[in-house]
C-alpha cells in the first residue's frame, strides 16, 4: 500500500478513524499573530499506545500543531479532545494534570538545577509522588539516577534531552508530545533518542513526535502525517510514507534513501 494523499473527502474517514483516540485534533486553525494562520485546518489523532510522527518541510506548522494542542498557541477554530473531554485552549498546567506531557525543542531543562531537582519540577503538582515516579523514570533512564546530583547545565545535549523527557514523564502522562527531540544531536545520540522514545511508547504512553530526521522517525512510528502549509498533505503507516514515491520526491528527498 502507498501513503494516502489527504483530500477534502477524507474528513469522514478521519472522524471514523479518530473514534476512541486518546488525543485528537479536528480542523485546527491557529497562529501566533492576529490574522496570520500557521495551521489551516489540521487533523490528527493518536490511539492508545500508538507512536505517531509529524513530518514535513520547514515552516509547515509541525511544532505549531504540538503547541496548539498543548495550549501554547491560540486556537482560532477547530477543537482538541483528550478522550471524551474537550481540552481546546486549556492551559499547560491543566493539561499536565489531565495526562498530557510536552517536551519543547529548546530551553527544555533548568540548567542551574540538578537532575533530581529538574525531575521534581515535573511533578510539582503532586510532590508526594516524587519518590515513586523518580524510580520509574530512572528505570527508563538509568544515567539520570546515577548522576541525580549533577547540574543540568553541565550535561551534554543528549543528556539534557533525557532529563527533559524524564521530567515530562514524572506526572505519568497518557500522551507525550515531543518537539524535535533529536535536533542538534550527533547521529549516535539521535539514535539513542529514537530508541528511548520507542521504549517510552512500549510502556503504554502514546507519543506524538515532530521530527526533521524523517527517515529515522518513520522507521519507529506506527503512523505518520506529512504537513505542508499548515494542512495535512499525506498520512499512512510509517512504512507507507517512507516508501511512497510522491512523499519521497516532495518531502523526504535523500533522507528516505540515505
Amino acid at each position: 500500500m502507498s501513503a494516502r494523499e489527504t483530500t477534502t473527502q477524507d474528513r469522514s474517514e478521519h472522524l471514523a478513524a479518530a473514534e476512541g483516540a486518546v488525543l485528537r485534533a479536528d480542523e485546527l486553525v491557529a497562529g501566533y499573530l492576529p490574522g496570520v494562520d500557521i495551521l489551516n485546518g489540521c487533523d490528527l489523532h493518536v490511539r492508545p499506545g500508538e507512536l505517531v510522527a509529524i513530518i514535513g518541510p520547514n515552516g509547515a506548522g509541525k511544532s505549531t500543531l504540538l503547541k496548539a494542542m498543548f495550549g501554547l498557541v491560540k486556537i482560532r477554530s477547530g477543537s482538541v479532545r483528550l478522550g471524551d473531554a474537550d481540552i481546546t485552549g486549556l492551559g499547560a498546567d491543566k493539561l499536565v494534570r489531565r495526562g498530557v506531557g510536552f517536551v519543547p525543542q529548546s530551553n527544555n531543562v533548568f540548567p542551574s538545577l540538578t537532575i533530581a531537582e529538574n525531575l521534581q519540577m515535573g511533578i510539582y503538582q503532586a510532590p508526594k509522588r516524587f519518590p515513586e515516579r523518580f524510580d520509574a523514570v530512572v528505570d527508563l533512564f538509568p544515567t539520570l539516577g546515577k548522576r541525580r546530583n549533577q547540574r543540568a547545565g553541565s550535561l551534554s545535549g543528549g543528556e539534557r534531552q533525557m532529563v527533559a523527557m524524564g521530567r515530562a514523564l514524572m506526572m505519568e502522562p497518557q500522551v507525550l508530545l515531543l518537539d524535535e527531540p533529536s535536533a542538534g544531536l550527533s547521529p549516535a545520540l539521535q539514535d539513542e533518542v529514537f530508541i528511548r522514545t520507542r521504549q517510552i511508547n512500549r510502556t503504554g504512553v502514546s507519543v506524538v513526535m515532530v521530527e526533521q530526521n524523517a527517515r529515522r522517525c518513520l522507521q519507529i512510528c506506527d503512523r505518520g502525517y506529512v504537513l505542508d502549509q499548515g494542512r495535512n498533505a499525506y498520512s499512512g503507516s510509517g512504512r507507507e510514507l517512507a516508501e511512497d514515491p510522491k512523499v519521497i520526491q516532495l518531502y523526504l528527498g535523500t533522507l528516505a534513501t540515505s
